[in-house]
């Protein structure tokens, strides 16, 4: 730990033990106790009013009066750090060992009682992640790291599940997780434009030896859902297919959580959703999730997605009767 982490520490457990002698700093610590000595004089220095008491019962306490409130975090600020961790944590985020031991910090600085009830409320959050894939984590922080430095890297990518190779020189901007999966989003050399590549379709990652300047206001998260999503600006109603749907009410509530049907609802009844979407999501994206409703919903129109949704429950009945 650095000079400045002893100190903060220091500070963070005289405000939760009220008073702590030299002896005590030192052993919880684990440092020598002149280290001690040197943070509390330069804690002093800083402005922070440390008094120290002498005798058999002393030690060294900050008074009731002096305010903290602005180098820590309240109790919902807490709970909310805690409940966040448990988010980022099997997701292959690439610094969670970091961030566990912020979660440790957080916990170790606290009183008992406090301690008790964060180990609760903790508890009381969990997420359910699939199964992590452990080349993920590496790949993830080498992207992440290239992106702080912006530096360019080179790729081996496997597009689709029978995509052949390639190699792809690739100026990293950011990182988005979306729908569980990692996407590495940034200017592709290859094809002279920003991609957006799944992280666990690429193979190797080298430094490719140059740099890069990242634009300034560019959003990975805003770029790779504009990718995904389809335009439904008004001058370009013309250009949208109407899509008339019906079932039951718990399954029209699903379809109309759905990234896709949730930005392209025009109108709903509890029974019933009319949507407005571009051909190529209407007959790309979207068929193969409305067949997993089964017979819950029922296609109004048009009568070309019925026809598409036929063609595709006849393809995969035919393969797996072969």
């Amino acid at each position: 730990m650095s000079k400045a982490e002893h100190m903060l520490s220091i500070l963070m457990l005289l405000r939760a033990r009220r008073k702590m002698s030299a002896n005590q700093l030192a052993q919880e610590l684990e440092i020598h106790i002149r280290t001690v000595y040197r943070c509390i004089d330069a804690l002093c220095v800083s402005g922070v009013p440390i008094v120290a008491e002498t005798g058999r019962d002393g030690g060294y306490y900050i008074p009731g009066n002096f305010k903290l409130d602005p180098l820590f975090f309240d109790a919902d600020e807490q709970k909310s750090l805690l409940h966040a961790a448990q988010f980022a944590r099997e997701s292959g985020y690439p610094y969670e060992q970091a961030l566990n031991r912020a979660v440790t910090k957080i916990k170790r600085y606290t009183e008992a009682e406090q301690s008790r009830r964060l180990d609760a409320q903790e508890a009381r959050v969990e997420v359910v992640h699939p199964p992590e894939n452990a080349q993920l984590a590496p790949k993830l922080l080498a992207i992440e790291q290239a992106a702080d430095a912006q530096t360019s890297l080179e790729l081996d990518y496997y597009a689709g599940y029978e995509g052949a190779g390639s190699t792809r020189r690739f100026d990293p901007y950011g990182l988005v997780n979306w729908k569980d999966k990692w996407y590495a989003v940034g200017f592709c050399h290859l094809r002279g434009e920003i991609r957006h590549f799944r992280v666990d379709r690429i193979g190797g990652i080298r430094d490719a030896g140059s740099g890069f300047v990242r634009p300034p206001s560019f959003s990975a998260r805003d770029s790779l859902l504009e990718s995904l999503l389809p335009e439904t600006d008004t001058g370009t109603d013309a250009y949208l297919v109407s899509v008339h749907i019906q079932g039951l009410p718990q399954a029209i509530n699903d379809l109309c959580g759905h990234w896709l049907f949730a930005r392209t609802l025009v109108e709903r009844t509890p029974a019933s959703a009319h949507f407005k979407l571009d051909e190529q999501s209407l007959y790309m994206h979207a068929p193969y999730y409305l067949l997993s409703f089964g017979g819950k919903i029922q296609i109004l129109e048009p009568q070309d997605l019925k026809e598409c949704l036929a063609e595709i429950a006849e393809s995969l009945a035919q393969h797996y009767r072969t």
